[in-house]
Parts: C-alpha cells; sequence; structure tokens
C-alpha cells in the first residue's frame, strides 16, 4: 500500500500503515537442535544402546540421513550451519578462539555472509538462540564486546547460553543476550545447564505464542552434550553403572549389528578396524577398564539426561498445539571426541596444554565422574565405539570426524520413519530451511555484498529416498587433515602434526560401495585418486583454505591477538564491581612472571577471596583466611599452595603475590603486605596455554571452584578498591614453536 496524501490537518489527510515483513503462508515455526561431539553411532536411532526415546521419536516420525556431512569440528560446523557458506570462505577455519592473521582463519564469521537468523528476521521470524555459541572472538566476549559477532549482532532476538565452546553442566559462565549472569540455582539446588536451556526454551515460545501465535519463530538451540565434561544428575549416572563393563569392543560390534539390522547402514558395510592406539579391551589392565567404562557412564547418562529434556519441549509443542507447524532439525556437530586420549581425562585443561592424565589421577577421582568435581572425557575406544562403524574422530577428515547424525522432522510434510543415503553437507542446512520458508539469501546485507550460498537445499529428499543427490563435490580441511568428495568417491590424507604436508599419504574410496571406508583403493584406481587431489588443491584455493596450518588451538589462541586485543595489554587494572572477565581476555600470564596487587580495606576477622581466575581444572586463587594472606595455583588439578606467615593488620593494605619464573613453565610464588615478605617462595608448575576454562572475578569464587580450602563462594567481607596485575616481559618467544 503506497503513502496517502498528507494535509495540514487529519480531516484532509489519508493514513496507512506499512506492511510488516511476511513470510511465505503456512511457512512453519524452525527449531533447530546442535548436539555436540555425538558420533554417528551415538543415538539409538543409530544403532546404538543408549536410551533416546524422544530423539528415536523424531526419527520415527520424521527422517535419518546416513550420508550426511559436517566439518570436524564445533565452530567451523555453526559457522557453515547457520551462513549456508563453506568454513573457511567465512573466517571460521578452527575455532573462534584465535584470529590467526590470515582471511580463511579469522576466529569470526564475516558480515559477508548474513545468518539464517539475520534473513528470517528480516522475513518476519521472530528468532532465538540458547546454548552454545563459539563464533564470537574470544577476546570479544568481555563486557566491554564489540558485540557484532555476539547472537544479538548476527541476528538473533533473544539469547541465553553460554559463548565459549567449553561449559561446566553444573557451573557455566552465563550470558543472557548482552550481558552476564549468572546460573539461576546451585548444583545443592538441582541445577543443570541442559534443564535450564529447555526452560529458557519452552519461555521463549510460550512467550512467543502468547502473544503473536499467528507469527513463526526460529529457535537455535545448542546443547552442551556431549561435549566434555560429561556431567549429568546421580539418578542418571546409577542407570549406566556397569552397562558398559563388557569393553568397548563388545559395544562396538553390537551396535554394528544393530545398524545393518536397521538398515542404517548398507548390508556389507564393513566395521572399521580399531584406529591407532585402540587396544582391545581383554587386553586393559582391571583399573583402567574400571576408570574407561565409568567415564563412557557419564556420557552415556549426559545424553540420556538430554533427550529426556529435549522430550519435555516436543511435550509442550504437543500441549500448545503447534507441533503439526513445526520444522525440526537435529544434528550433530562433529564426530565423537578423541579429546579425551588414551586413557581418558578427568582434567580437560590438561589436553589443552598437550599432557596426559595419568591412570592414577584418572582412578583417583573414580567416583566423582560425572559430577560437579570433575571434568571427565572419555577414552579413544569409546571415542571410535561413539563413531560405529566409522575411523578417527572429531578433528579429523575421516569419516569419524564428518559423517554425522542428521534428522528432519515434519509432521504431515516429511515421510515417517524414512532413511535418506543422498550425500549432503551442512552447508546444506540453510538453505534447505530457506526453502521451504520462502526466504532467499540477500545479495546484499546492511551495505555489504554478499558471498555466495555454497549449499542447496535436501527438501527433494524429503518425498524421494531413491533420487540421486543433487551434490557433486564437497572438501574438508581440518589441522592439516584433508579430503574430498566427488561423484562418490572420496580421497582422504590423515596429517602428523609438525611433518610435511607432502609426505602426507592419500586414501581413496568409493563410497557408494564402501560406507566405512575400509577399502583403500588408491593403488587400483590412482587415475580417480589424481583427480581427486588435483580437484581437492582447487577447492581449496577457492574457498580460502590456505595456508595449511596444523598448530592446536590453545597454541595459536596464546600466540595471535590483534592490536585492540586486551591481551595484549601488560598492565591491568581491576575494579570489584566489573561482571565477569571470560577467560579469553583475562591477563596471559602462562609462562612468564608476573605479580597481583590487592589494594583492600581490612578489619579484623575479615576474610574471603579477592581474585580468583579458572576452575576445577585449573586456576588461581588469591584470599584472606585465618587472618593471613594465602595464594594457590590449581595447575591442572596439582594445587600448589602459599600461606602467608604472619597476621594481616587491619587498615588499608597493599597485599600482593609476586610469581618470579625460574625456567620454562615453573617458578616461585612469594607474599607480600605492604611491599615487605609475607611468606612464600614456593616452587609451582604453571600452564603452557590455558589455566582453566572460566574467567576471573574479584572478591569471590563464584562458579565452578579453584579451591576446596574454603566455602563455595567465599565472598570478600572486607572492601576492595582495586587489584592490579602486572605482566613481565620474560614470554618465551613461541611464533614459531610446534605443539607436541
Amino acid at each position: 500500500m503506497t503513502a496517502g496524501p498528507v494535509g495540514r490537518t487529519y480531516q484532509d489527510s489519508t493514513p496507512w500503515w506499512p506492511e510488516p515483513p511476511r513470510p511465505r503462508e503456512g511457512a512453519p515455526d524452525v527449531i533447530v537442535v546442535v548436539l555436540d561431539d555425538v558420533g554417528f553411532g551415538s543415538l539409538g536411532c543409530y544403532g546404538s544402546e543408549i536410551a533416546t526415546p524422544a530423539m528415536d521419536g523424531l526419527a520415527g516420525d520424521g527422517l535419518r540421513y546416513t550420508n550426511f556431512h559436517v566439518t570436524p569440528l564445533c565452530s567451523p560446523t555453526r559457522a557453515s550451519l547457520l551462513t549456508g557458506r563453506n568454513h573457511h570462505a567465512v573466517g571460521m577455519s578452527l575455532l573462534s578462539n584465535a584470529d590467526s592473521g590470515f582471511p580463511g582463519k579469522r576466529g569470526t564469521v564475516t558480515h559477508r555472509a548474513a545468518t539464517i537468523a539475520e534473513v528470517l528476521r528480516e522475513t518476519g521470524y521472530n528468532t532465538y538462540a540458547l546454548g552454545k555459541w563459539h563464533l564470537a572472538p574470544m577476546d570479544q566476549t568481555s563486557a566491554i564486546g564489540p558485540y557484532d559477532q555476539w547472537p544479538l549482532g548476527r541476528g538473533f532476538d533473544r539469547y541465553y547460553g553460554f559463548l565459549e565452546g567449553i561449559s561446566d553442566q553444573y557451573y557455566p559462565e552465563l550470558v543472557q543476550d548482552n550481558h552476564r549472569v549468572e546460573p539461576p540455582r546451585t548444583p545443592e539446588e538441582g541445577y543443570h545447564l541442559t534443564e535450564d536451556l529447555v526452560d529458557r526454551a519452552i519461555a521463549c515460545i510460550s512467550d512467543h505464542k502468547s502473544v503473536g501465535p499467528d507469527k513463526p519463530y526460529f529457535l537455535y538451540l545448542a546443547m552442551g552434550a556431549g561435549h566434555a565434561p560429561h556431567q549429568a544428575p546421580e539418578e542418571y549416572l546409577r542407570r549406566y553403572r556397569g552397562r558398559y563393563d563388557e569393553g568397548w569392543d563388545v559395544i562396538r560390534e553390537r551396535r554394528h549389528a544393530r545398524q545393518l539390522e536397521l538398515g542404517i547402514i548398507p548390508p556389507g558395510t564393513a566395521l572399521a578396524p580399531r584406529n591407532d592406539g585402540v587396544h582391545p579391551w581383554a587386553e586393559l589392565p582391571e583399573e583402567e577398564r574400571a576408570v574407561a567404562a565409568r567415564l563412557q557412564e557419564a556420557f552415556a547418562a549426559m545424553l540420556e539426561h538430554t533427550d529426556a529434556h529435549l522430550a519435555r519441549l516436543l511435550a509442550h509443542l504437543e500441549r500448545i498445539g503447534t507441533r503439526q507447524d513445526t520444522l525440526i532439525v537435529l544434528l550433530s556437530d562433529n564426530g565423537a571426541s578423541q579429546e579425551g586420549g588414551r586413557l581418558g581425562n578427568t582434567n580437560s585443561i590438561a589436553y589443552e596444554n598437550g599432557d596426559e592424565v595419568s591412570h592414577a589421577d584418572n582412578h583417583a577421582r573414580l567416583d566423582e565422574i560425572g559430577g560437579p568435581r570433575c571434568h571427565g572425557n572419555y577414552p579413544w575406544g569409546w571415542a571410535q565405539a561413539g563413531n560405529t562403524p566409522l575411523k578417527r574422530y572429531k578433528q579429523n577428515t575421516h569419516a569419524g570426524g564428518v559423517r554425522a547424525p542428521l534428522i528432519v522432522s515434519w509432521p504431515g510434510r516429511v515421510a515417517g520413519g524414512g532413511v535418506r543415503g543422498q550425500f549432503h553437507d551442512v552447508i546444506d542446512v540453510t538453505p534447505t530451511i530457506l526453502d521451504i520458508v520462502g526466504a532467499e539469501m540477500p545479495r546484499t546485507y546492511r551495505g555489504l555484498a554478499q558471498l555466495p550460498v555454497h549449499g542447496m537445499s535436501m527438501r527433494y529428499t524429503f518425498t524421494d529416498g531413491a533420487t540421486p543427490t543433487r551434490r557433486t563435490t564437497q572438501y574438508f580441511e581440518m589441522y592439516g587433515h584433508r579430503a574430498i568428495w566427488h561423484e562418490g568417491w572420496k580421497a582422504v590424507a590423515y596429517h602428523e602434526r609438525g611433518t610435511a604436508y607432502e609426505e602426507d599419504r592419500w586414501e581413496l574410496y568409493h563410497l557408494d560401495d564402501d560406507f566405512s571406508e575400509c577399502h583403500d583403493l588408491a593403488a587400483e584406481r590412482p587415475d580417480v585418486l589424481h583427480e581427486l587431489i588435483g580437484r581437492w588443491w582447487s577447492e581449496a584455493d577457492r574457498y580460502d583454505v590456505f595456508p595449511l596450518d596444523d598448530r592446536n588451538f590453545a597454541e595459536r589462541a596464546a600466540m595471535y591477538h590483534s592490536a585492540a586485543s586486551p591481551r595484549r595489554r601488560r598492565s591491568f587494572v581491576l575494579y570489584p564491581e566489573m561482571s565477569r572477565i571470560p577467560g579469553g581476555v583475562t591477563p596471559l600470564i602462562y609462562d612468564r612472571s608476573y605479580r597481583i596487587d590487592a589494594h583492600v580495606r581490612l578489619r579484623a576477622g575479615d576474610e574471603g577471596v579477592l581474585i580468583s581466575q579458572g576452575d576445577v581444572n585449573g586456576g588461581h586463587v588469591l584470599y584472606v583466611a585465618g587472618g593471613r594472606l594465602h595464594y594457590e595455583y590449581n595447575h591442572q588439578g596439582t594445587r600448589y599452595r602459599v600461606r602467608g606467615d604472619r597476621d594481616l593488620p587491619p587498615g588499608d593494605r597493599v597485599v600482593s603475590m609476586i610469581f618470579t619464573k625460574t625456567g620454562p613453565r615453573q617458578g616461585v610464588a612469594a607474599l607480600a603486605v605492604d611491599g615487605r615478605s609475607a611468606g612464600g617462595k614456593e616452587p609451582i608448575t604453571t600452564a603452557r596455554y590455558l589455566i582453566g576454562w572460566q574467567g576471573l572475578v574479584l572478591g569471590r569464587d563464584a562458579l565452578s571452584p579453584v579451591s576446596w580450602d574454603y566455602p563455595r563462594g567465599f565472598p570478600f567481607t572486607g572492601t576492595i578498591d582495586r587489584v592490579c596485575v602486572e605482566l613481565d616481559d620474560d614470554i618465551p618467544d613461541t611464533t614459531h614453536e610446534t605443539f607436541d
């Protein structure tokens, strides 16, 4: 409707109202559920013994895809999922924890690639994001932003979740919209992040349908499960006690047989041989088996717990009468994780620093696995079972890293119980949804010319499972591992970190006949292999894959920060009124000398935490207790304690901890009051790249505790004026260091 004439008064003017944007008639509500590190063979409807009845129900009234592919890592998959473009092309080659200084490795999603939320919002949808984000550069996630890569800056109307790639399920660092908030309850009060996220999802949908019942919404629900730490309520942990004592060999064979029975894998599909480093279960020492089984129990309990709360969400849709009009897409972001190592581990920071948790340390924490005191991750053997029948894992470009479960449910529009074998990729999800709602990616968005959409709609598969795939080619790359799929063939190269790429051996598989990549045809069909390798280099050049980089993400994150990054500073003055500083913005104290000076006002009997950073995995804390100053450095669970040797006098004081580096990743810690020695000189071994996942706060230890030596939280009862952190320049030059 065009504007009517506007006269001097309303009597000689014609009113008009602009038409709001509207999606296609009958456009559905859309919910995209993203699981984390859940391998191809981990859901009940994909052959697992883990109880996932809600997800199985979605598959029962919808479609299961068996040839669906993702990137081998979380941030890249999410970038591709939300934009419909290849991850290097939008700037997310690896994780959003580092900008390596190259176009494809910015650790952020370029604004030249609008997200589905940005497009749907302009089409007339409301947009909600809940859970894991991991698409904003970590040094841009503090209270000063910038906020343009936070969910609200990328098209979502509301957000509640965590910005990092990993979260403690009992003590999450939560963000609501553009500000940080504390969890609504404690673990002692029954808090768990999965329950909280589903509560928020139900609340968002209820708000939406109560006020705008005819307006559709897009809900992006990115669960923490099943990324480590694997944590679940005790009742769920108890359900799996003893169920994995038979070991990964037996479980993997059962899943393989079940997949054949369900038609999830083609008849005759071989079970891939054990990955390197995975030992037969029967050959493991009894105590190793006990720890490994307990770690798998925690993963299974977490996945079943997640499924139970997804069932709550589905029941809510049924209750309000909108389930029939809701398109639900459920997928995992990559294959099962190898990050637990050969033995599994009970400290996720150790993995990031390149260290293995010893079996003795794991076994000592056996009864803590799955609970709030432990960040556990299962060993390689269980990860391979999670990827049944495939080889390798998350981070790799073999099928175990990139072939993932995908379920599409849309009652009345998608045939129930179908299995689809067409090759598709995560870049195809956004084009599919846009096709359904009648929207298109714009050529220009907010003044910026947009990258072309690299994916295509999968809608043609909804009604016809026999139609050949319309895809022809898809490349893969992660940490130097490379692969390409083209018209049913796949060439793949596993890369050993630190070696020359020319030394990598390319394998060749005809996936139409070899689902699990077991029969290498490289020697038999060198002509096909040569053509595919050349095609990979061409695709890599086209999508900004270069330069290849095989360094660990923590190593990159410790080195590369833009000139504007707060992590480039050596001097910090912190005030008690500040909100939590996330881990990606905290002072870089790693492998260098530093000091902490807390300017405080003390009364007799005052005590509590002055400054804390980190969590149960690792961190450090300066606090007052028993009238004396204390410092604890938690290095991957090994705790170094420094206790003051004299009482603190009341009044205005400067209490200090001075760490002096004495060698690579080691030094001594000393305490001081008003510049005078107050004890210490204790030797400490320090972190290499990461001290802990959680951030820094003043005046308390509010979430996952750094220390067990004081009451939970332990708020400071005196007055903090400010805390100063000074970093020395004796940090090593690691610009060209290789990760070992």
